[in-house]
């Protein structure tokens, strides 16, 4: 790729690494910053980047795209104080934590004249993206239910970072953990009607402000139904991450870990082909998290603002994902 765009990162934790690996095939990293200097000079090291420590020093610097890898509860602020800037805006998910956010953020791309990407990588997972195909080509016919499991596991210790566990920063499982299985939910299915839901804290304690396991009931604008049982208390490591399709014409599950394998069809007179190996898991020592697909993402940035081709992933669906979870939590009932 060539070396003329040049990338800025705000937020130097953990996803913030796998951002700077892939901005050196599509670009250049010309800056970093963190309140946190250490973690601001450790990665602009690495990367031979400049350093900054306040977000507002760092955009006077000439760049060209801004990458958000903040807490959840930042990406909005972050996110216009970029645009405003005059930078192109990649957020990694969730959009932010609540709808009004994500509209702000939608105008200042808006007034700017600037593109807003949201990271949605778990489309380019290869077994659901086969899925949409098989979706799009009308081979299940009628889908009258789904069902989207995520048995995850993350310890204690994985919230002693202060922003971790916080519903102002963090926001809860849903939108940390598991958004992108709603977002999955929303580009298969189209857009859920209603939901309710129960929840609650069974294994975290004062850690945290919100629930470590749900399960949620939907029902889809197109009539069908579904379900999302969720928890963060699988013992000891991540279970399963999968997705159920029963339609007119056929039932598939997507499962594995991480949304990876094909693991049952049956179809009307169609077999699907083994859809190609995916990429490992994000690895953060202690945890897993989704597939690695920020290659793809990083593809299409440098496709949209080189070559005119379409956003992938755009500011309208982490939007959509963001009020998929407001009604899921509007309609929910925490049990302790």
């Amino acid at each position: 790729m060539p070396p003329g765009i040049k990338f800025s990162v705000i937020g130097c934790g953990r996803i913030a690494q796998r951002h700077a690996e892939h901005i050196q095939q599509a670009g250049t990293l010309v800056a970093v910053c963190d309140v946190e200097k250490e973690k601001a000079d450790k990665l602009a090291a690495t990367y031979n980047a400049a350093a900054y420590y306040s977000v507002a020093d760092m955009l006077r610097q000439p760049t060209d795209v801004v990458c958000v890898c903040t807490p959840n509860g930042l990406h909005a602020s972050h996110t216009i104080a970029a645009l405003e800037a005059g930078c192109h805006v990649l957020c990694e998910k969730p959009m932010a934590l609540r709808t009004e956010d994500c509209r702000a953020m939608i105008r200042a791309a808006e007034n700017a004249g600037k593109k807003l990407f949201i990271v949605k990588q778990n489309r380019f997972n290869p077994p659901v993206a086969a899925v949409k195909k098989l979706l799009d080509e009308g081979r299940l016919g009628v889908v009258y239910s789904i069902q989207v499991n995520c048995f995850w596991n993350r310890p204690l210790s994985y919230y002693k970072d202060a922003w971790r566990g916080t519903p102002e920063l963090d926001g809860g499982p849903l939108f940390t953990q598991f958004s992108h299985f709603i977002d999955l939910i929303y580009w298969l299915f189209g857009e859920v009607a209603d939901a309710t839901a129960l929840k609650a804290n069974f294994g975290h304690g004062a850690v945290i402000g919100f629930e470590d396991t749900g399960v949620v009931l939907l029902r889809l604008a197109s009539g069908a139904i579904g379900t999302i049982n969720y928890t963060l208390n699988s013992y000891g490591r991540n279970m399963e991450g999968s997705l159920t399709i029963f339609g007119e014409k056929g039932t598939v599950k997507i499962g594995g870990e991480y949304l990876d394998k094909l693991e049952y069809q049956h179809i009307e007179d169609f077999t699907m082909e083994q859809p190609a190996a995916g990429k490992a898991a994000n690895d953060y020592g202690g945890y897993k998290g989704s597939m690695s697909n920020h290659d793809k993402v990083y593809e299409n940035v440098i496709a949209v603002l080189q070559n005119g081709q379409s956003i992938a992933t755009g500011a309208a669906d982490g939007l959509h994902t963001v009020t998929i979870i407001e009604k899921i939590n509007k309609g929910s009932r925490m049990l302790n």
